[in-house]
């Protein structure tokens, strides 16, 4: 008999109704969420955020080894997870919201590959997103093992919630009647139980949806993984030139570029000025941007060759040695002229969050050059894309530790040291990180201006909320603030 047409085949079952779900991964997400509903503070860095990361990485962690014998996690998982939960961490020391944001999303990425463990046959970008995609893939899934345990014969269900309505009730009674017999006793409940309004209780339930949801999801993942990637080589090009003699022209052109950039060096900047026409700074700012473009387009060549240049013979792995090897110490050469030309822009207008986060980005630009570089030893890159994701996240948490807008406000104040102006408005639309140095090196009353304008918008924090840098700044005494704006 023939085949049935394509369109009149049976569709496969789809994978949530095959994968079975683990006893323990339904009170896994469920305590997580609630842990993450109680101390995620959603509006602002805090301590809560790194509680809330360690719910989830434990319960994850315990679901996976409940789920299989040993479990599937490694010690490589142990790294990553550790890396995650130290981004989150900054919460609890930074007050600055968009490094916290970065710092975020930095810890998505890394937990995902912490789940992901090796690569997968799915892209890199797969791998970097795991967690928010199986977890929306894990919505059916999760429903049928709700559905499962709600109609279970014995009544487990309904037994947690009467035990859940009882002990609520008994905490509801017990605890204003308590308060009410002790003032230090109602402090502390007032100090932990926020204001149960409407607002909280919908935050509650989104947060608790969310982190339930992550931790289904990672499991989800971890009950039926993707297929590990082939350690097999990919399919390559049979012939060479086609890379050899692009490759050897880029090689010339930045080659001519080192060399017209030496001749700068030595002339220093009388040469520039006057073979340019342009400032010193108008120099910088006009070459950076295309240095950091040319930098983007090398490495993604480097990486295509990497990938699909043939090195079957000796004659073929010695050329891409060389070329590729000489293209990555030239484009150190391009990392470190962008470095000097917004070095000099800073010093001529000031230094910013933008400037320094293109200069944190193109000093990891270099990094991954010289991973490439340790590639070429042996032609093996299938380990260069984790990485490069691991020194971009490391890059990432150095910048928390260091304190970046302290850091621009110390190099703005140099700046009025050598006589040049200070933009305040700027410095007054920093975080709390700021106020330390605000109060130690600016003079009244402008310094009272400044801080005024940076603690204009701080609230209590409740004790999710708590972080050194909001709690330090309160700290400091305030001066009348004559003629502020």
């Amino acid at each position: 008999m023939a085949a049935p047409p394509v369109l009149m085949r049976p569709l496969p079952p789809p994978k949530s109704a095959v994968v079975p779900m683990p006893p323990a991964v339904l009170p896994a997400a469920g305590l997580a969420g609630v842990a993450a509903a109680l101390v995620l503070p959603v509006d602002r860095p805090g301590v809560g955020w790194l509680l809330s990361g360690v719910a989830v990485a434990a319960a994850v962690a315990v679901a996976d080894r409940r789920a299989q014998e040993g479990g599937s996690l490694t010690w490589r998982s142990a790294g990553w997870a550790f890396l995650a939960l130290a981004l989150l961490g900054m919460g609890a020391v930074r007050a600055s919201g968009w490094l916290f944001v970065l710092c975020v999303l930095g810890a998505v990425v890394t937990g995902s590959l912490a789940v992901v463990g090796e690569r997968t046959v799915n892209s890199v970008v797969y791998d970097m997103l795991a967690l928010p995609v199986e977890a929306l893939r894990a919505i059916p899934w999760a429903g049928r093992g709700v559905g499962r345990f709600a109609a279970r014969r014995d009544g487990v269900a309904r037994r947690i919630a009467l035990a859940v309505l009882a002990a609520a009730a008994l905490v509801g009674v017990f605890v204003p009647l308590l308060a009410s017999a002790d003032a230090a006793f109602a402090a502390v409940v007032n100090a932990m139980v926020p204001d149960l309004s409407v607002d909280v209780l919908l935050r509650w339930c989104c947060v608790f949806a969310v982190v339930a949801l992550v931790v289904a999801g990672a499991c989800y993942f971890l009950a039926a993984p993707a297929r590990r990637a082939s350690a097999d080589r990919p399919h390559r090009t049979g012939y060479g030139l086609e890379w050899t003699v692009p490759l050897t022209v880029l090689v010339l052109v930045f080659g001519l570029f080192v060399g017209v950039r030496l001749v700068v060096l030595f002339g220093g900047t009388e040469y520039v000025l006057r073979t340019s026409g342009l400032t010193s700074a108008e120099y910088a700012r006009g070459g950076f941007w295309q240095l950091c473009a040319v930098t983007v387009l090398t490495l993604a060549i480097v990486a295509a060759a990497l990938r699909w240049a043939p090195n079957s013979t000796k004659a073929d792995r010695l050329r891409q040695r060389v070329l590729l090897g000489t293209l990555s110490a030239l484009s150190l050469v391009l990392v470190g002229s962008a470095l000097s030309r917004m070095w000099t822009y800073q010093e001529a207008y000031g230094f910013t969050v933008l400037r320094l986060l293109v200069e944190v980005c193109e000093l990891w630009f270099g990094a991954v050059f010289v991973l490439v570089g340790a590639s070429l030893v042996r032609l093996r890159s299938t380990w260069l894309p984790r990485a490069a994701i691991g020194t971009a996240a490391a890059a990432l948490l150095a910048l928390a530790v260091l304190d970046p807008e302290r850091l621009i406000a110390d190099a703005n104040l140099d700046r009025v040291a050598a006589g040049k102006p200070l933009d305040d408005r700027y410095l007054a639309r920093f975080s709390a990180d700021v106020v330390p140095v605000v109060s130690a090196r600016v003079h009244e009353p402008l310094r009272t201006c400044v801080l005024r304008q940076v603690l204009s918008g701080d609230a209590p924090d409740g004790w999710p909320a708590w972080n050194l840098s909001r709690s330090n700044a309160r700290d400091v005494p305030l001066g009348p603030g004559i003629g502020c704006r």
